[in-house]
């Protein structure tokens, strides 16, 4: 291991290909997430983003990371990247794959692009689709085709793309989505900082859409007031600007119709805003219980819940994939999906049994040690060192 640290921290250019902030998604935060981490330990390298943009934003990139960029639906913008990368001192391609950020028919312009780099390439795959359509088969089989290591978050994507893809999964590799180091802090203290004591805070954070299943909890509320009065849900996130674009804010406005409709006021709170990483920790040491009511039984990736487990809270989740696997031995409670009572039932269990959800905490806050990004840095470190020419050369 201290070999290996010696040679990365000589240096390790990365070409990382995503979408980045300030642009407003899940995948865009990873990577910045990823680029800061990875820097740590190779301070003398120079990291290159090519970032992915919608047509027609202009976004106020970092210019010390991003050096180029993609527009979406351009099919030429891909090629053109592609020359870029060839044409720097660049060790390898760190691609963050999601069918929805990459121009054409799911994401097909992708593909193409594969195929002009002549650089390693190590792909990421946020999404894994369990029944795929389209061109998402194609894809999948060309990120497997034209890449030298695959990463996936879950061992179950192994499965997956065994037996729906039937590509070749020994390039696969398994490396937890990160999470930030978080100190525990007594949660009357986070609560107070935030102007919250006196509440039982039951939360969900991240961009909204009608997938996140908000419904059920603020559905699942009068239950949970009658046996806790003081029960206080927030929902911690602006609009998801894709569905921003298409319909504006008719799902906000139903989930504000059903708190009016059921008398919750008091008991529901909206801050519709994209919350920075330091507000994000703040309101999670100060819940009592973390929910993921998501509607999607596929769903193989939440960075939302994986932050919640990295800071130790107790959970409650509807079973989809990542969920199953990640609060599997005890670190949450599934609740049945679009189904309210479950949902309260298992919230109201947490709350009125003061072991287990100390249970809880203590197990997601241990296991969420491993998917620290300083953890998850080494692991692709290490998967871009294998694959590096010179290494490989000298293997």
């Amino acid at each position: 291991m201290f070999r290996f640290l010696h040679e990365v921290l000589n240096r390790v250019n990365v070409a990382y290909v995503a979408t980045y902030p300030p642009a407003e998604c899940g995948i865009a935060t990873f990577t910045r997430d990823l680029v800061t981490a990875i820097q740590k330990f190779t301070p003398f390298s120079e990291p290159r983003v090519v970032a992915i943009n919608e047509e027609g934003h202009i976004l106020r990139y970092d210019h010390r990371y991003v050096k180029h960029t993609i527009s979406k639906q351009d099919k030429e913008s891909y090629q053109e990247a592609a020359e870029y990368i060839n044409s720097q001192p660049v060790d390898v391609v760190s691609i963050q794959h999601e069918f929805g950020i990459f121009g054409g028919p799911e994401g097909e312009y992708l593909i193409d692009f594969l195929a002009a780099l002549r650089k390693p390439i190590v792909t990421t795959l946020h999404t894994v689709v369990l029944q795929p359509w389209g061109t998402m088969r194609a894809g999948v089989e060309a990120i497997f085709e034209h890449s030298d290591v695959v990463v996936a978050m879950l061992d179950i994507a192994r499965d997956i793309l065994d037996d729906v893809y039937k590509v070749d999964t020994r390039k696969l590799r398994i490396i937890p989505h990160g999470v930030p180091n978080v100190p525990r802090i007594p949660i009357e203290v986070a609560k107070k900082n935030l102007g919250l004591d006196g509440h039982k805070i039951i939360s969900t954070f991240g961009l909204v859409s009608r997938g996140k299943g908000l419904e059920y909890v603020i559905q699942a509320m009068p239950e949970i007031i009658r046996r806790f009065p003081d029960a206080l849900y927030l929902i911690l996130g602006e609009t998801h600007p894709s569905v921003r674009r298409h319909e504006g804010e008719v799902y906000r406005n139903e989930l504000d119709e059903w708190v009016r409709r059921l008398g919750l006021r008091r008991h529901v709170r909206f801050d519709n805003r994209y919350l920075t990483l330091e507000e994000l920790v703040n309101y999670l040491n100060a819940t009592d219980v973390y929910v993921t009511p998501y509607v999607n039984p596929d769903q193989i990736v939440s960075g939302t819940l994986a932050y919640a487990i990295g800071c130790g809270r107790a959970i409650v989740s509807t079973p989809y994939l990542y969920a199953q696997s990640s609060l599997s031995e005890n670190r949450g409670l599934l609740a049945e999906f679009r189904n309210p009572g479950s949902i309260a039932e298992a919230i109201t269990r947490i709350l009125g049994e003061a072991p287990l959800r100390t249970c809880l905490e203590d197990n997601c806050y241990q296991w969420g040690r491993k998917m620290t990004w300083h953890n998850v840095a080494i692991e692709y470190l290490d998967a871009f060192h294998r694959v590096m020419p010179s290494r490989r050369a000298a293997a």
